[in-house]
């Protein structure tokens, strides 16, 4: 018996979307595009949005001078996962011509001098929370990257990271140390977001210790209150990608159930992509953000998943809308976006289990 015109539609529909999960790629020329926005902005003093503690006259200082590595793309983190993204492009693509300029750049700034001064700030008197916790999160993502480069340059590069990543650590395992409740917001203090790269990163036994004693007991998250009008991350899905570290893959499929019970079962997309207002509002532009992080999130939550499990098409589905919406929005038009948004897209595109 042959199937009837609406069957056949509806099998052509799910073929067609099934084959597009899997479209989005990081090819040379996107690759290059991506590049060429921290390219630009890596060594772009100015605009600059410091968060400076001075303890006397003398730390009055431009941003080239207090963090002599990581002063450009408006601000430190920023400018952290810009270099980030450079490695990881130089890496991936490493006879191409965005590699040659990467490198030039990533040995502009990864100098042992530049490095040590950059240790000795993260450390200093009155820092404690400096960068804490998303910008000393991403800095162990470049430390990890540059570790696991197997490149003459990028060992002297990493050499010369060890001691602001070592400050890192130890700011970042004092805090954990003594922090009573996760921070649940969508932007830069977000607890679950940076503990996920701080677990790629190391192997910090604290950090997974930690995961598991914030979240472990969390059921019936709100994600119908999301987002804030200013989020680049989904606190609920941050908790579930960071969660998916930690457990077991039948544990962490039972914990899904209790902790976000909504997600639909039938294939259909679960929530929609946001919409910017004014890409020329940094703080609005996070939305874009939010786009790309909840689709690898979503990616990274369906593949922790057990095959066969009703949930993962939905959560694919709808990963894929974001990153579509979320690659549109990377065109560097506007500084405001264009400083950080190409760390996210590379990121998307390259560090999550499909």
């Amino acid at each position: 018996m042959s199937p009837s015109p609406e069957c056949m539609v509806r099998w052509l529909a799910l073929a067609v979307g099934t084959m597009s999960l899997h479209s989005q790629t990081l090819d040379e020329a996107t690759a290059e595009r991506f590049a060429k926005l921290a390219l630009g902005c890596v060594h772009r003093e100015y605009p600059n949005k410091i968060a400076h503690v001075l303890n006397s006259d003398r730390d009055v200082l431009a941003p080239r001078l207090l963090t002599p590595a990581f002063y450009g793309c408006f601000d430190w983190h920023s400018s952290v996962h810009g270099h980030w993204l450079l490695a990881r492009l130089a890496r991936r693509f490493p006879e191409s011509p965005l590699a040659e300029r990467a490198r030039g750049a990533l040995a502009k700034s990864l100098t042992q001098e530049n490095l040590a001064a950059e240790a000795l700030y993260v450390a200093g008197e009155g820092r404690s929370s400096f960068e804490r916790p998303y910008g000393l999160a991403w800095l162990l993502q470049l430390a990890a990257e540059l570790r696991e480069w197997d490149d003459p340059q990028a060992k002297d590069w990493s050499a010369n990271m060890k001691p602001v990543e070592d400050a890192a650590v130890a700011r970042l395992k004092d805090w954990l140390g003594k922090l009573s409740h996760p921070v649940r917001s969508g932007e830069h203090s977000n607890t679950a977001f940076a503990l996920g790269l701080m677990l790629d990163s190391t192997s910090v036994p604290l950090f997974a210790e930690k995961a598991r004693a914030f979240y472990f007991g969390d059921r019936a998250c709100p994600i119908s209150y999301e987002p804030s009008g200013e989020d680049f991350l989904s606190p609920c899905l941050a908790e579930a990608d960071v969660m998916r570290r930690v457990l077991s893959q039948a544990e962490f499929a039972k914990w899904l159930s209790g902790f976000l019970p909504e997600i639909p079962r039938d294939g259909s997309a679960w929530m929609k992509p946001e919409v910017v207002t004014d890409p020329t509002d940094g703080k609005l532009a996070h939305l874009d953000g939010l786009n790309l992080s909840r689709a690898w999130m979503l990616r990274g939550i369906a593949g922790a998943l057990p095959a066969g499990d009703a949930r993962i098409r939905s959560l694919q589905v709808t990963a894929q809308q974001h990153a579509e919406d979320g690659l549109r929005s990377v065109t560097g038009e506007h500084y405001e976006g264009g400083h950080w948004l190409g760390s996210f897209a590379v990121y998307l595109l390259t560090s999550v289990r499909r």
